[in-house]
């Protein structure tokens, strides 16, 4: 009798984590439904950038290291990775309006997992990210975006999207813990604005001339994360670009995670 129960316990403590992590992000996504204001600016900015890209730069696609390609299709990841690193902010704020109203001080007194409470700010975050991107395709498609994988490539700049989200949401967590503040969660990702625009984004990295910026360029993670897109919008399935941008995202999401989890332990101990 005693084997048999501790040989169920494992398996009910998976039950409990995975049931407390899709109840607490359905609310963190209900929650963040309830403060529009919040999501609407982020995309507004995104879908900005995509027009003023495309509408006044779309002429240097004539150049020769273009090859034709047509600028839509080079430009639309930086709209898509922009949002990644704007919306990202709302998963902190989402932690720093439960830390306000003491609502996560209520939840720790509960038998939640203490991992749940983390990872669900950070996963509606990301399903924020994902909901913003298609919109994001949906009016790039409007706009005549047409690839050479089709919707299977738009489905891979989607889940690309998620992972990278998901990076920068565990950042905006680990701040949003460690200063208990909104707006500092919310400025803290913007100092990863840089790494947009020290990368390939308006051309390929063969038209950069400043050498200082090819070398950034190369030793950036959003250089690769945009070669990845670019690989399924642009010139067809390709292996390596694809790998390389995966990779980018695993690192990048393994420190911010654990970032996160070192500082929510830390959290968690003091309160």
């Amino acid at each position: 009798m005693n084997g048999a129960t501790t040989a169920t316990l494992p398996t009910q403590v998976r039950s409990s984590f995975f049931r407390d992590v899709f109840v607490l992000t359905g609310r963190s996504i209900i929650v963040t439904l309830r403060v529009p204001w919040a999501i609407i600016p982020n995309l507004a900015i995104s879908l900005f950038f995509l027009f003023v890209y495309q509408g006044g730069l779309s002429g240097i696609a004539a150049m020769p290291g273009f090859d034709g390609v047509h600028y839509l299709n080079f430009i639309l990841p930086v709209a898509v990775v922009s949002g990644a690193v704007g919306g990202a902010g709302s998963a902190g704020q989402a932690l720093i309006r439960d830390l306000d109203s003491r609502y996560f001080t209520k939840l720790r007194l509960t038998p939640v997992s203490r991992a749940a409470l983390v990872l669900a700010p950070m996963i509606a975050g990301m399903l924020q990210l994902v909901a913003q991107t298609v919109l994001i395709l949906l009016v790039a498609i409007l706009m005549g975006l047409k690839t050479p994988t089709g919707v299977s490539g738009l489905i891979v700049v989607i889940l690309l999207a998620a992972g990278w989200g998901l990076a920068f949401a565990g950042y905006a967590v680990a701040t949003a813990l460690r200063t208990g503040n909104g707006q500092a969660a919310q400025a803290a990702t913007f100092i990863f604005f840089p790494l947009l625009f020290l990368s390939d984004t308006f051309v390929p990295l063969n038209l950069i001339g400043a050498k200082w910026m090819k070398i950034a360029a190369h030793i950036n993670p959003t250089t690769y994360v945009f070669d990845a897109m670019r690989s399924v919008l642009v010139t067809g399935w390709q292996a390596k670009p694809l790998l390389w941008g995966i990779v980018a995202i695993a690192i990048l999401c393994g420190l911010t995670l654990s970032f996160a989890v070192f500082t929510a332990a830390r959290t968690l101990r003091r309160a």
